[in-house]
């Protein structure tokens, strides 16, 4: 596996936005910062520098899980993909995926198909999300 890199890093910050005052996503989840969830409720508020320590420090442990769920190669624009959809659909949702199924069973070019169908949130179509998982998947498949 490769070294982390942090080739993510760009597509949180530009999907994300940063927000020092807490907000409801809309996924209706109480966010602040770079898109931080973790114990974040209404009314909170933190420093730019704080929201920046904060995006460093999850970016690193989403990093960690997705690399202990990917069981093959994968290159650092690909693993950097993987983080920022997961930081922005979970962990969780990334281990049940077709999309890691598909990439662990070594079809790359399945695997990047996948992202587009994680376009939704409360079930509905959103544009930026259209958007962020084509971002992703061109991330995904850039050598």
């Amino acid at each position: 596996m490769v070294t982390s890199t942090r080739n993510g890093l760009a597509l949180i910050k530009q999907y994300e936005g940063c927000k020092l005052t807490a907000y409801l996503c809309p996924a209706k989840v109480w966010t602040i910062g770079w898109g931080r969830t973790t114990n974040v409720k209404q009314g909170d508020t933190c420093t730019q520098a704080q929201a920046d320590a904060w995006l460093n420090e999850e970016y690193d442990a989403f990093e960690k899980k997705v690399r202990a769920l990917v069981k093959v190669p994968v290159t650092a624009n690909q693993l950097g993909a993987l983080v920022s959809f997961a930081y922005n659909v979970g962990v969780g949702a990334l281990g049940s995926s077709t999309l890691l199924k598909l990439l662990n069973a070594k079809n790359y070019v399945g695997a990047a198909g996948q992202f587009a169908r994680w376009n939704k949130a409360g079930g509905k179509v959103l544009n930026g999300l259209t958007k962020r998982r084509a971002s992703e998947a061109a991330l995904f498949v850039k050598s």
